[in-house]
C-alpha cells in the first residue's frame, strides 16, 4: 500500500512537471524567431538543479516500486526514530496525548511483516502472534486500539477505566527521568468513564470484526488467530473511582459494561495514586473482591467462547507474606492470571540520586526491572506455575522480555520504554526475543517459561 502511494505521488508530480514544461517550451519556441535572449548563468544553475531533482525523483520512484513491502515497512518503523527528539522537547503529558492521538488517527506505521513463528503461543484459548503487549496506562480511554495493535503488539490493554469520569490528580503529574530510563507518575486514574469507553470499544469491535470477516475465510486458520474482533488481543483494565466507598461495586459495573468487548479483564488493585486502593491486596479483601467480580462476570450470557479471563494486577512493594496470601487466593479461586507488577513507590539506585525522585507517585521504567522480576519469580514458585503470569516493569529490550519469561512470565508488557523508544522498539524487541530463544535451544515461548525457577 505504501509502495502504491509512493508511485502515485511520483506519477502526479511528473504529470504536473510535464504539463508545465510543455507550456513553457511552446512559449519559448513561438518567440524564438523574434528574439533569442542569452540565458543567465543563475538560470542555468536552476535548470541543472531542477534536472538533478527530477532525476533523483525518477530514480527514487523506480527504486521504491521495486522494494518489497517488508523492506518498506522496516523503513517506516526506523523513520519514527527521527520524531522521538521532538516529543522529548514537549511536556510529558502533552507528548503522551499527542502520541495517543497519532495512533488513533493511523499516523503510525503498520506492521505488515509476520512475527517470527517461534513467538506464537496460546493462552486462555487465544492465539497470540507474539507475547509482547502494551500495558494499561498508555491508552486509558480506548482511543487508539486499532492503531496500537497494528504496530505489531501481540496484545494491548486499555484503561484503567473507572465507572464515573474523573480528572485524576492535579497537573503536572508525569515526570521524566531520562538518564535512568524511568518515569514517575501520579495520574490517579484519570478516565473518561465506562460509558465513553464502551461506545468506542463497541464501534472499534464492529469495525475490526467486519474487516476480519471480509479479509479472511471462515475456514482460514488466520481467522482464529487473535481475539473476539480479529487479530490482536484486547485487555480491559478496570479501576475504581477515588470517591467511591464500594470498590467491588465499581469493578462489577466495569465488568457488566465492558467485558463483552474484552479478551481478558484486569482488576487493578495496585496503583499507588488512589488512596486506599492497595489495601485491597490483603488476603480477605482480595478474596471477597475477586469472588464478587467473578460472580458478576459468570452471571452474564456468554457464547461458546465463554467469559473473558479475569486477572489481578499487583504491586511490587509487597512482603513475602503478602505474596503468599495473594498466591493462596489466586489458586483457591482459580484466578485466570496475575500481572506483575504495577509501579513502585520505592526509589532504588540510581533514581534516588535524581532530584526528580522526590516527586510523589509510582516509578516505572528500567529501575523497576529487578524488583518486579524478583516478585514475578517468587509468585511463579508460589503458584507452582499453574497460573499464567504477565511480566511487567522495566522491560526495554528483547533480552529483558526473555528474562521475564525465564522468571515465570507467559506474556510481557511494556510502557515506559515504548514512551521513550517509540514504534521502532516493537519489531526490534521481537527480533531480539526470537534470537534469545533460539540461542538457548528453546523451540517456543512455553518451553522457556519459568526456566530460571526449575
Amino acid at each position: 500500500m505504501a509502495t502504491k502511494a509512493a508511485g502515485k505521488l511520483f506519477r502526479d508530480f511528473m504529470r504536473k512537471r510535464v504539463i508545465s514544461t510543455s507550456v513553457g517550451a511552446y512559449r519559448h519556441c513561438s518567440s524564438a524567431a523574434t528574439s533569442a535572449p542569452k540565458i543567465p548563468h543563475s538560470s542555468k544553475k536552476g535548470r541543472l538543479l531542477t534536472g538533478a531533482t527530477i532525476g533523483l525523483i525518477i530514480a527514487g520512484g523506480a527504486y521504491v516500486s521495486t522494494v518489497d513491502e517488508a523492506t518498506f515497512c522496516g523503513w517506516l518503523f526506523s523513520a519514527t526514530k527521527l520524531v522521538n527528539p521532538f516529543f522529548a522537547l514537549l511536556d510529558a503529558e502533552v507528548a503522551h496525548t499527542l502520541a495517543v492521538s497519532a495512533a488513533a488517527r493511523g499516523w503510525v506505521p503498520r506492521e505488515k511483516r509476520p512475527d517470527p513463528p517461534i513467538l506464537g503461543l496460546e493462552v486462555w484459548g487465544r492465539k497470540f502472534s507474539n507475547p509482547i503487549g502494551l500495558s494499561a496506562g498508555f491508552d486509558k480511554n480506548a482511543e487508539a486500539v486499532e492503531g496500537l495493535l497494528g504496530m505489531g503488539f501481540g496484545f494491548v490493554e486499555v484503561g484503567s477505566v473507572t465507572p464515573v469520569p474523573q480528572e485524576g490528580n492535579p497537573k503536572p503529574r508525569i515526570f521524566r527521568l531520562r538518564q535512568e530510563g524511568a518515569i514517575i507518575n501520579r495520574c490517579g486514574f484519570n478516565s473518561e468513564g465506562i460509558v465513553a469507553v464502551a461506545k468506542r470499544l463497541g464501534a472499534q469491535h464492529g469495525k475490526r470484526k467486519l474487516e476480519t470477516s471480509s479479509s479472511s475465510s471462515p475456514s482460514s486458520d488466520e481467522a482464529n488467530h487473535g481475539g473476539k474482533a480479529g487479530p490482536g488481543i484486547l485487555g480491559v483494565n478496570l479501576g475504581k473511582n477515588k470517591t467511591s466507598d464500594d470498590a467491588a461495586a465499581d469493578y462489577v459495573q466495569g465488568v457488566h459494561t465492558l467485558s463483552q468487548y474484552a479478551d481478558y479483564l484486569v482488576i487493578n488493585v495496585s496503583s499507588p495514586n488512589t488512596p486506599g486502593l492497595r489495601m485491597l491486596q490483603g488476603r480477605k479483601q482480595l478474596k471477597d473482591l475477586v469472588k464478587k467480580v467473578q460472580a458478576a462476570r459468570d452471571e452474564m450470557q456468554w457464547g461458546e467462547e465463554g467469559p473473558p479471563p479475569l486477572l489481578v494486577k499487583i504491586a511490587p512493594d509487597l512482603s513475602k507474606g503478602d505474596l503468599e496470601d495473594i498466591a493462596a487466593v489466586a489458586l483457591a479461586l482459580r484466578l485466570d492470571g496475575l500481572i506483575i507488577s504495577n509501579t513502585t513507590i520505592s526509589r532504588p539506585d540510581p533514581v534516588n540520586k535524581n532530584p526528580v525522585s522526590a516527586e510523589s507517585g509510582g516509578l516505572s521504567g528500567k529501575p523497576l526491572f529487578n524488583l518486579s522480576t524478583n516478585v514475578l519469580k517468587e509468585m511463579y514458585i508460589l503458584t507452582r506455575g499453574k497460573i499464567p503470569l504477565i511480566g511487567c516493569g522495566g522491560i526495554s529490550s528483547g533480552e529483558d522480555a526473555y528474562n521475564k519469561i525465564r522468571a515465570g512470565a507467559t506474556l510481557v508488557q511494556l510502557y515506559t520504554a515504548f514512551a521513550y523508544g517509540g514504534p521502532a522498539l516493537i519489531p526490534q524487541m521481537k527480533a531480539e526475543l526470537a534470537e534469545c530463544l533460539e540461542r538457548d535451544g528453546f523451540k517456543s515461548i512455553h518451553e522457556a517459561v519459568g526456566a530460571n525457577c526449575r
